[in-house]
C-alpha cells in the first residue's frame, strides 16, 4: 500500500482570533467609521508610507484588515494588494474596495503563490498591530515569509504598540528587541524609527508605540 500523506500540522492560533473569534470585521469598520465622523484622522500610516514610495509604487498591507491603509494608497496612485488571516475583516474590504486584489493568508507561512504571484513589492507595510496579534512564537516566521516577497532595497514597515496602554486588551506585550532581532535574522537593516506615525522622535520602548522602517 502507499503511504498514507502525513496530515499537515495546523498552523497556532492568532492572538487576533483568539481575541475577537475572527468574526469582527463589522465591528472594527464600524469603529473606526465613527472615529472619522468625529473628526479624527484615520490616515496616519498611509500619509507616512506615501511619503517614502515613488510614484506608482507596489505596496503589500500585511494584515491589512478591512483595508484602510491600502485603500487610502490606491486612492493616491500606488499598486496595492492586501492579505490578512480574517475573513470577516476581508470581506469589508472586498465590498470598499472591489478593484484591490486581497488575499487571506497567515503572515506566519504566507507565500508569493498565496498572493497570486506578484510581482516584488517596493513596500511591506506591517500596521495595526498586527505584529503583537501574530500567533505566540511567530514574529520571526512572519518576518522570513514577508521578506521574500520585496524587492531587493524594498522597505519594511512595522507599528505596534509596546505596552498595555497601546495594545488592544488582552494582548501580550511583543518586546522590540524580538521584533529586531527578527528582522535581523532575514537581512533587514533598521533605517528610521519613530514613536507614531506622525513621526514623533522615538526616545526608547518605554514611550509606548514604535514605527520602525527597515530595508530589504
Amino acid at each position: 500500500m502507499p503511504d498514507s500523506p502525513t496530515p499537515k500540522t495546523p498552523a497556532p492560533q492568532t492572538r487576533w482570533a483568539a481575541l475577537t473569534g475572527g468574526a469582527s470585521g463589522r465591528d472594527y469598520a464600524a469603529r473606526f467609521a465613527a472615529m472619522a465622523e468625529a473628526g479624527n484622522d484615520m490616515h496616519g500610516e498611509a500619509t507616512f508610507c506615501a511619503a517614502l514610495l515613488d510614484e506608482g509604487a507596489r505596496v503589500l498591507d500585511a494584515g491589512c484588515g478591512t483595508g484602510r491603509v491600502a485603500i487610502r494608497l490606491a486612492g493616491l496612485g500606488f499598486d496595492c494588494v492586501g492579505t490578512d488571516v480574517d475573513e470577516s475583516m476581508l470581506a469589508v474590504a472586498r465590498e470598499a474596495a472591489p478593484d484591490i486584489a486581497w488575499f487571506q493568508a497567515d503572515l506566519a507561512s504566507v507565500t508569493a503563490r498565496d498572493l497570486g504571484d506578484p510581482e516584488p513589492f517596493d513596500m511591506v507595510v506591517v500596521a495595526g498591530n498586527v505584529v503583537p496579534l501574530l500567533a505566540p512564537g511567530t514574529v520571526g516566521d512572519a518576518v522570513g515569509a514577508l521578506v521574500p516577497l520585496l524587492r531587493s532595497g524594498g522597505m519594511f514597515v512595522a507599528g505596534f504598540g509596546l505596552d498595555e496602554a497601546h495594545l488592544p486588551a488582552g494582548c501580550p506585550v511583543t518586546p522590540l528587541a524580538e521584533y529586531d532581532e527578527a528582522c535581523a535574522q532575514h537581512g533587514l537593516e533598521l533605517v528610521e524609527r519613530f514613536a507614531s506615525w506622525g513621526r514623533d522622535s522615538f526616545t526608547g520602548s518605554a514611550g509606548g508605540y514604535a514605527v520602525s522602517v527597515h530595508s530589504s
